[in-house]
């Protein structure tokens, strides 16, 4: 999927600062975040570039953010970003507010994350809590990091804060968090070897404190930002290998395989790289396969050290831990970490190394249920789209489709396609929403749609029945709907929300019309839009033309007359018809079809062949904005082929 829009709004800049009592300035950054894994990572780089922002400001008075502030201000955010989106699953608000030192109270940091899901309470932490990879660590986080922390309960909000005191009241300098790679993972003694070359007992325990849970928060985000299990593993690996093994390699069960199948060795990770490939080498002569009554903590595994020192012979000593790769109970692969020239490995990083694979399983899981989805909406994508559309005599059509990279089915489809009494049909549609229930609406409207123009209805006939035919759709699955919350005795369903299924209007906006062949050349094209970016009509000169009149949406209004629009097509005109991820397309605070800027784009097309054009028009969408397109891009460019002898034009987009 790619990375977060955030909308930062620094507002401690030139004509955009909060006073607060006393005129001392309290600088606040705020941003809102998607209730989607990737949240937590985007959390942590607003937070980042807000402190760095507030720095370069010269704030907090008293000097810049040390790193053991900035290193427990992400963590916190991190965490508890996490935990809201995987317990709330609503969008989150994030809030930083800088509290300068009066007397003899110091100077803070104070963070807010606010979810919309007050009905579901933060789990405190205790005994009875299995998981705290799948349960989050928020909590225990902000009871170590924080100087005070709560949580407020407001009418549809729940906000979790925690007020963070400066550097210099935490008693350690900001050397004491040297690390090995990973920023507050590893804090080391001053000359002390790196993992892989020799460890010290304190590099060891040093995962016991705040490094252990910093390490946790940081590969937490790192983990869920990828939707590819392969990705996860590749991150896993790298995040493993040297900071807690000298070595690892990772199994995944191929999805969909019988009990008997194989795992596949997902990768495999070594200190020295040029032992890794005869590591391998060892590795797939056996895949690691746990004993069906092993849970997911850890499991001695024997090792001689042979095949990770380059020898035959077994030489060397070494010690090898396997965990089981689980999610939702099931078993999704294995993990194999070992050290070399050591006896053991100590308690405190054997439970690291658990609580880090439980959220490598959560990552794995995620991906796999992302890639189903993908994997179906690309399926449905496919059912609900013609395989291909019709040629028209004289007529040359180009299509550019392209779907939101989101991972579910689209709202957009499109149509072209010849009925009785020598008529094309062309159709281009947006539905509400996105995933099954516009796949529902498309499936539906677009055979309704070829049914009513084979039964010789005009252009605003065939929208006024399609019209009526969602408003009876919905209508008929708003009361079974209410028929369902009435047997469920109209109690609150699923952690406190109702049956909504069908019961959402389902509106939809349509550009529909039909072409006929005129004897002498050109077409006659008949066209309505209901609720749609109207079509536009190139000249060859240049010119262009809106070609339709603006109506509402279908499935909105009952009592309502759909007209339509008559007009010809001479050579060389070109109609230009678009969905909303064209028009709409966004960058920044301007859309691509502001100020007509579709129409001025057209514009330039003139003399083009149709494939060009529907070529370039997307080519400016693409380049009006630095991230691709996060909506569904569809466009059809319907041309009249150029005629020798034809001077005369015998219609007008006026018409």
């Amino acid at each position: 999927m790619g990375s977060i829009p955030l909308q930062r709004d620094i507002l401690q800049r030139p004509g955009r600062v909060v006073a607060g009592q006393g005129g001392d300035v309290r600088p606040v950054a705020c941003t809102s975040l998607p209730g989607i894994p990737q949240a937590s990572a985007a959390a942590r780089r607003f937070v980042r570039a807000a402190l760095g922002d507030w720095s370069d400001l010269g704030l907090p008075s008293d000097g810049e953010f040390g790193d053991r502030l900035t290193d427990d201000a992400l963590t916190v955010a991190s965490e508890l970003v996490t935990n809201a989106v995987v317990h709330a699953g609503t969008a989150v608000d994030l809030l930083l507010r800088l509290e300068d030192s009066v007397g003899p109270e110091p100077a803070a940091l104070v963070l807010e994350i606010t979810d919309h899901h007050p009905a579901r309470s933060v789990r405190d932490t205790g005994a009875e809590r299995p998981d705290p990879a799948e349960y989050g660590r928020g909590l225990q986080l902000v009871a170590t990091l924080a100087e005070s922390w709560g949580i407020t309960y407001r009418a549809g909000l729940k906000t979790v804060w925690a007020r963070l005191l400066g550097d210099d009241r935490y008693g350690l300098p900001d050397a004491a968090a040297d690390t090995d790679g990973l920023r507050g993972s590893v804090p080391r003694t001053a000359g002390a070897p790196a993992l892989g070359s020799g460890r010290t007992a304190r590099d060891d325990a040093g995962w016991a404190g705040r490094g252990g849970l910093s390490f946790l928060a940081e590969a937490s985000g790192l983990l869920a930002g990828q939707l590819d299990e392969n990705l996860v593993a590749s991150t896993a690996g790298s995040l493993l290998v040297p900071r807690l093994a000298d070595w690892c390699a990772i199994w995944l069960e191929n999805e969909g395989a019988g009990p008997a199948a194989e795992p596949r060795l997902a990768g495999v990770w070594h200190t020295d790289q040029a032992r890794a490939g005869m590591l391998r080498a060892a590795l797939e002569k056996e895949p690691l396969r746990l004993p069906g009554g092993v849970g997911a903590g850890p499991v001695p595994i024997p090792w001689r050290g042979g095949a990770g020192s380059g020898t035959d012979r077994g030489e060397g000593t070494g010690v090898a831990l396997a965990h089981r790769i689980t999610s939702g109970g099931r078993t999704l692969g294995a993990v194999l970490v070992g050290r070399e020239g050591a006896g053991d490995i100590p308690g405190q990083v054997v439970a690291l190394l658990a609580d880090f694979v439980r959220r490598v399983g959560l990552a794995v899981g995620a991906a796999r249920a992302y890639t189903r989805q993908a994997t179906i909406s690309r399926i449905l994508q496919r059912g609900l789209l013609p395989s291909k559309v019709a040629e028209i005599p004289g007529v040359t059509s180009a299509l550019v489709y392209e779907p939101g990279d989101d991972g579910v089915v689209g709202g957009d489809f499109y149509d072209l396609f010849p009925c009785p009494g020598g008529r094309w049909c062309f159709v281009l549609g947006d539905v509400q929403g996105s995933g099954p229930e516009a796949a529902v609406v498309t499936g539906l409207a677009r055979p309704w749609l070829r049914l009513l123009s084979r039964e010789g209805f005009g252009v605003g006939e065939v929208l006024d029945r399609l019209n009526r035919l969602l408003l009876d759709d919905a209508m008929e699955a708003a009361e079974a709907a209410a028929l369902m919350v009435a047997a469920a005795g109209g109690q609150q369903i699923q952690d406190g929300e109702q049956i909504q299924d069908g019961s959402q209007s389902r509106f939809l906006s349509l550009l529909y019309g039909d072409l006929v062949p005129l004897p002498g050349g050109g077409v006659r094209c008949t066209v309505a839009s209901a609720g749609h970016p109207l079509p536009l009509l190139l000249r060859p000169d240049g010119t262009v033309l809106p070609a339709a009149e603006p109506q509402v949406l279908l499935g909105v209004v009952e009592d309502v007359a759909y007209g339509s629009r008559s007009f010809d097509l001479e050579p060389g005109d070109s109609l230009l018809c678009v969905t909303d991820g064209v028009t709409e397309r966004r960058s920044g605070r301007r859309m691509f079809d502001d100020g007509d800027g579709l129409a001025r784009v057209l514009a330039e097309c003139a003399g083009l062949p149709a494939s060009a054009v529907a070529d370039r028009i997307k080519q400016a969408v693409h380049a009006f904005a630095e991230r691709p397109p996060d909506d569904d891009l569809a466009l059809l460019v319907i041309q009249v082929d150029e005629a020798r002898n034809t001077d005369v034009r015998s219609g007008s987009a006026g018409e």
